[in-house]
């Protein structure tokens, strides 16, 4: 019964032994995986803000892009004004053109 126990206790003490290795190795993955676990942040952190950098230039630019498009349509506005005003100054030299020419034939055909 004594070897029995003793075999016993020596198993019991490589148990305790492997047990004690489980947990170093244990101990070594959790701090290798802190580690990680701190870089990703850090590199989690600077995407992050790399992202908010680039939607604020994107933001900059379409800002831009609309005030761009605004001053255009302020040109586009103010041309169809210009053409409008083309358009009564051609009318009204046509009645000239018009009136010379009547002019020009009344006097030649002795209407005046």
């Amino acid at each position: 019964m004594e070897a029995r126990v003793a075999r016993l206790e020596a198993d019991v003490a490589h148990l305790r032994t492997d047990v004690a290795d489980i947990k170093a190795d244990v101990r070594s993955l959790r701090d290798k995986m802190d580690g990680m676990t701190e870089r990703f942040e850090r590199k989690f952190d600077a995407l992050k803000d790399m992202i908010a950098a680039t939607n604020a230039q994107t933001n900059d630019r379409f800002t831009s892009l609309g005030d761009r498009i605004t001053a255009m349509s302020d040109r586009i506005a103010q041309t169809d004004i210009r053409i409008a005003d083309a358009k009564v100054w051609a009318l009204v030299l046509y009645i000239a053109l018009a009136a010379g020419t009547f002019g020009t034939m009344a006097r030649a055909f002795g209407w005046i």
